[in-house]
Parts: structure tokens; sequence; C-alpha cells
């Protein structure tokens, strides 16, 4: 037997059996496992929105303090937004998926009433930023809408 005839799989560039079966079932595992995590994330979601709007928005109209409850539904329903987003990163692993839930957290940050005026500015910057890297510089795919 020669010295060419002794090397091992690892050495010649190929994969072991046992990494395959590994890489494959772990792979696996971990994708079923963000997806229960979406799921889970995607219910919850659904949950909120609906206490939002069967108890938030009647206050509209029983309270003298409008704007509070204004703002108090705003938030959850960037909230809202911010789980679906982070179930869709979890499912998809999108570049977009990420900035959006970004977006959507600098968002809600900006809506608190003790937000100070170098924050605003900050934030508004921050949300500019994102928005130009998301149209311009990630890749879109265009629906061919007929």
């Amino acid at each position: 037997m020669s010295k060419r005839d002794d090397k091992t799989e690892t050495r010649t560039g190929g994969e072991p059996g046992v990494e395959r079966v590994v890489d494959r079932h772990l792979g696996n595992a971990i994708h079923l496992f963000l997806s229960a995590l979406a799921l889970l994330i995607f219910v919850a979601a659904i949950i909120a929105a609906f206490e939002t709007v069967a108890r938030d928005f009647p206050k509209l109209w029983r309270q003298s303090d409008e704007y509070g409850v204004l703002h108090q539904i705003i938030q959850s329903i960037l909230l809202v937004a911010i789980a679906a987003e982070l179930g869709l990163l979890l499912l998809f692993h999108r570049t977009s998926a990420a900035i959006e839930v970004v977006i959507f957290v600098i968002a809600r940050k900006m809506v608190t009433p003790d937000i100070s005026a170098l924050e605003l500015l900050l934030g508004a910057a921050a949300l500019a930023g994102l928005i130009i890297v998301r149209f311009y510089y990630l890749p879109n795919k265009k629906l061919d809408v007929d």
C-alpha cells in the first residue's frame, strides 16, 4: 500500500460521514427551534394586537386624556410590529428584516414622551440612514404587477 492510498477523508478535502449526519440533523434541529420561536412570537403578536384593539381603542372615547391613550396605542402597535418583524427574521434570516426590526425599535423609542431633543434628532437621523440603506443598498425583489 502506498502513502497516497493512506490519506484520510479529511486530508483529501472530503467530509466524513459522521460530520455530514451531524451537520444535517443539527441544522434541521436549529431550523425547527427557530421556527417554533417565530410561531410563539407570532401568536403573542396576535394576542397583543387583539388586546390593543379590544382594550385600548375604546379608551379613546372614555377618558379625558386622549393624548396619553393614543400614545399608548401607538407604542402597542409598534411593539406588535417589532414582534412580527422579529418572527420574519427568525424564519427567513433576511438582512432587510433585521433592518426593519431596528427601524421599528427606534420608532417606538422616539414615541416616548420623555425623549430629549438630542435623542429625537439622533433617532430621526438613524431612521433616515436605515431607510436609505434598506431601499438603496439591499437587494430588492421587485414584484411583477400586470
